[in-house]
């Protein structure tokens, strides 16, 4: 009874559909390719339910920053702009200026 209580604790829980198309649209953003141009095409798949779409849609475009344009196909692209100085997180780091108004780092 210990080793069929141990094998199901060990399996894994299924994903949820808007955890699994969630890490889809994550890992297509994080594409190399996608970083590189600062854009990215997302398509529906058949399996992807129409609240659960929907609901990632919204989330994309609630994010500051982030253009989407919706094509006939029923395809998002997704387009960014790259970070500015403005917009990086602070650094707190303090530098000491010497000699002709450089920073030593």
């Amino acid at each position: 009874m210990a080793k069929a209580k141990r094998k199901a604790q060990q399996q894994p829980q299924e994903l949820t559909p808007l955890e699994r198309l969630g890490l889809r649209v994550s890992s297509m953003i994080n594409t190399p390719k996608a970083q590189l141009e600062r854009q990215v095409t997302i398509h529906r798949l058949a399996t992807d339910p129409d609240d659960t779409w929907d609901e990632v849609m919204e989330l994309l475009a609630e994010t500051d920053g982030l253009e989407m344009a919706f094509s006939d196909d029923g395809s998002v692209t997704l387009k960014w702009e790259r970070q500015t100085d403005d917009d990086a997180p602070a650094d707190d780091r303090e530098f000491e200026m010497v000699d002709g108004g450089e920073a030593q780092f």
